[in-house]
This record gives structure tokens, C-alpha cells and sequence, in this order.
């Protein structure tokens, strides 16, 4: 990898496909070592990719709740980003300044209370540097991030990805062969029409569809009324037309967003907020997979 593509090192070297001398290494095929990957991956019982055809739509915001939710009810759970180009989960969980730890060959995750949580973002010097990575080298983080974290045994392993059906959802796909999907859209047609596409993807890579959230779906005013700054019922409409699963519909709480810049997830923060109430739905459903 040229000199250009290796922009903002990474500060542990116990990812041999990002940051200094180890980036311009070639990484591991996912076809080879694949026992290690089968053995680590065997302690996980349920994953969950969390992504939409469709940028903007808060799937990081799902993806980072859903995991401190099913977490505060006693599960065992870990969240990793694969966003390698803009990764979120560790502002949403004001975790920016953390790094992973590495020891006897493995990464250590960040934790949040007893989430454990592994993103890119957590082995970058300079956090303002671009990765400027081609498909191969991002197959290769993804597949260190699934065998060389020391995840140990859990119960979910909640995946956020970045937008679209590129290389990021499809490594995904290819390297983790039981994970579900929860596809985030927005009501407007402008978002379900790339989450079309989402769906589609799953259909072809044969990954199980365990429900469409439709996020941004109105707004509770003060006075209770709703408000749909951005239409509503596009989302379920969407799931309905396609014949997959609809989990709900998450109105917008303002509270949230400042809540999110801050690092606080509104799950753990905004317990009476209608967001969280509707939210309820979307950890229901994961949940459903590992009775108590």
C-alpha cells in the first residue's frame, strides 16, 4: 500500500492491516487460518448487523443503543464498528479518547460499563486523519477485528456498518455466514429506495432479515402531539411490499441528539423519553433470540 493510502497511523500493533510498517502487509485472506475465526466466533451467539443503503438515517445511533440496552438487561454483549472510513460508536459512547489494549496476541476492547466495544477509531494516533483504505485492506481489519479481539463468550455481538452494500457489509456477510440484519431506513422515499437495495443484498448473501426499524419517524411535540417533519409509514410500508419483518418506528427526541454528542445513549439516559419507550421494540425483538 502506497504511502498516500496509509493516512493516520494506527496505534496498536496488534492490527497488522492498519497504521505504520504493518499497513503496506497484505491481509489475511478470509479463507486462510479460518479455524481461529470459527473458535472465536463460536463464543458468540447471536450477531446482528445493523446497516441501510442509505446514509443518515442514525443506524449507528440503533446499533450503539440496541448493544447498551440488551447489555443493562444482563446480557453479554459486545459492539463492534466496521464504519472504518467514518467511525461513530465511539463519540455516541464518549469513548473518543480511549484506545484497545492488545496481550498475548489478541485486542483487549474499550469497555463501556460491561459493553465491550472494538472500533477503528479506537487504534488511530490522530483521530482527524482519514483511512484511505481499498476493499482488501478493510476485508482484512474486519476479519482481525472478528478473530484477534478477545471477545470471549457473549451472548450478541451487535455489528454497525457504514452505509450501502459495498465492502464493509459485504466482509460481513462472507466472514461471519449466521449474522442478521436489522435495516434501518427513514420514512422518506428517498431513504427506502436505497433500502430496497439493503434487503435485496440480504436476500442475495442469504442473511436473515430480523426486522426494518424506521427511525426519524416524527417528532413528539412538547404538547404530545406528533409532528412528521419527515413523513411516516414509509418504512413499514417498505417491509410490508418486500415481505420482510417491521419492528417500529422511532419518533425524534431533541433531547437524544444532544444526548448523543455528549456520549450518553438515550437508552441510559432518557429512560421517559418516547424514543426510548419506542425503542423498547427493537431489544424485544433481538432478545426474542436468547430467551432467559
Amino acid at each position: 500500500m502506497s504511502s498516500n493510502q496509509n493516512q493516520g497511523g494506527c496505534s496498536s500493533g496488534s492490527c497488522s492491516s492498519c497504521g505504520g510498517d504493518n499497513a503496506q502487509q497484505p491481509p489475511v485472506h478470509p479463507v486462510d487460518n479460518d479455524q481461529k475465526m470459527r473458535e472465536r466466533m463460536g463464543q458468540v451467539k447471536h450477531k446482528l448487523l445493523v446497516f441501510s443503503g442509505k446514509g443518515g438515517v442514525g443506524k449507528s445511533s440503533v446499533a450503539v443503543n440496541l448493544a447498551v440496552d440488551l447489555q443493562q438487561k444482563g446480557y453479554r454483549v459486545g459492539l463492534l464498528d466496521v464504519d472504518v472510513h467514518g467511525p461513530s460508536v465511539p463519540t455516541l459512547l464518549g469513548l473518543e479518547r480511549k484506545q484497545a489494549g492488545a496481550t498475548e496476541g489478541a485486542m483487549i476492547p474499550v469497555m463501556y460499563k460491561n459493553l465491550k466495544v472494538i472500533s477503528i477509531g479506537f487504534l488511530m494516533e490522530d483521530p482527524d486523519s482519514p483511512v484511505i483504505w481499498r476493499g482488501p485492506l478493510k476485508m482484512g481489519v474486519i476479519k482481525q477485528f472478528l478473530e484477534d479481539v478477545h471477545w470471549g463468550e457473549l451472548d450478541f455481538l451487535i455489528i454497525d456498518a457504514p452505509p450501502g452494500t459495498g465492502d464493509e457489509p459485504l466482509s460481513v456477510a462472507q466472514l461471519v455466514t449466521d449474522a442478521k440484519a436489522v435495516v434501518v431506513t427513514t420514512p422518506q422515499k428517498v431513504s427506502t429506495a436505497d433500502v430496497r437495495k439493503s434487503i435485496n443484498f440480504c436476500h442475495k448473501v442469504n442473511m436473515p432479515i430480523l426486522g426494518v426499524v424506521e427511525n426519524m419517524s416524527g417528532m413528539i411535540l412538547p404538547n404530545g402531539e406528533k409532528m412528521d417533519i419527515f413523513g411516516a409509514g414509509g418504512g413499514k410500508s417498505m417491509a410490508a411490499q418486500m415481505n420482510v419483518p417491521f419492528i417500529t418506528e422511532l419518533p425524534i427526541d431533541p433531547e437524544a441528539a444532544k444526548h448523543a454528542d455528549l456520549g450518553k445513549p438515550f437508552v441510559d439516559n432518557l429512560p421517559e423519553s418516547p424514543l426510548t419507550k419506542a425503542f423498547a421494540a427493537v431489544t424485544e425483538t433481538a432478545a426474542k433470540l436468547e430467551p432467559r
